[in-house]
């Protein structure tokens, strides 16, 4: 797929519009101060005040934006153009320093000259990667000796299922691309969109292979049998901010955590 990039891009460009729109995104909100970080990365995370952050995939800087609130120093990148002028707007309205670029994750390192204390990306990135140990290398540049990496992403277990979670309808493991088409977008399933995407699977061997090999320490592993977001079809809120698929309840494990150690020599 020499050509993912492209249609990724033509199709995050797409979302962009109607999720500053949606309730998702909950803009208004944000604006007057609501973070969108959530308990599992802010868990991880830690005290951030003065540290600086990369972020990566971030899309139009909710993320990077709460962030640079609770006093970090940020710098959010992001495959599409219109997200990243939208984050810039975005930031310029809460008044803060954020700053952004348009870039292609394996190709950031030719353009952003920086070392971080943080490298944090969350929430539907790595699939739109097809080469985790490119992607793994990529962290391990930006960050300065004893920098931690921080991930929460869903799990591979749910990206198995169908749209309705009826069946099992693609591979655990990164076999090949996904390519499809698809109406609407997660934030509104109702979005008059039809885009066409490139997606891959990824393992947790192949998600922490990855960083080992990179020579990154993983001090700490967490699932949990729930997700922040109502992202997906036929989801229910079981408490406060909580969701699960209504077929499986607790059964599956809904989101994944990685905190990580460059390690200094």
């Amino acid at each position: 797929m020499e050509n993912y990039l492209e249609i990724n891009k033509k199709s995050w460009n797409a979302k962009v519009e109607p999720h500053l729109k949606s309730d998702f995104y909950f803009v208004d909100e944000f604006l007057k101060g609501r973070t969108s970080l959530n308990s599992i990365e802010l868990g991880l995370l830690g005290d951030v005040k003065d540290k600086k952050i990369l972020h990566l995939q971030c899309h139009f800087g909710q993320d990077s934006i709460s962030l640079s609130r609770m006093g970090a120093k940020v710098t959010g990148m992001d495959l599409s153009d219109k997200a990243i002028e939208a984050g810039k707007d975005l930031a310029e309205q809460c008044n803060t320093d954020t700053e952004f670029i348009c870039s292609d994750v394996y190709d950031l390192p030719n353009i952003l000259n920086e070392k971080f204390d943080i490298v944090f990306t969350s929430y539907g990135t790595i699939g739109w990667l097809p080469d985790l140990k490119k992607w793994a290398s990529v962290i391990d540049h930006f960050l300065k000796p004893d920098g931690q990496f921080v991930i929460a992403e869903f799990h591979p277990v749910v990206w198995m299922f169908d749209d309705n979670f009826k069946d099992i309808a693609y591979n655990y493991f990164n076999e090949k691309p996904i390519i499809e088409t698809y109406e609407g977008t997660y934030a509104d399933f109702s979005a008059e969109i039809v885009q066409e995407y490139v997606m891959w699977n990824h393992s947790l061997s192949e998600v922490m292979q990855s960083l080992m090999d990179e020579n990154l320490i993983i001090e700490k592993f967490q699932e949990f049998d729930w997700s922040p977001y109502p992202c997906f079809k036929h989801i229910v809120e079981f408490e406060k901010g909580k969701w699960r698929t209504e077929k499986f309840g607790n059964k599956i494990p809904m989101v994944y955590a990685i905190s990580a150690q460059k390690k200094s020599s």
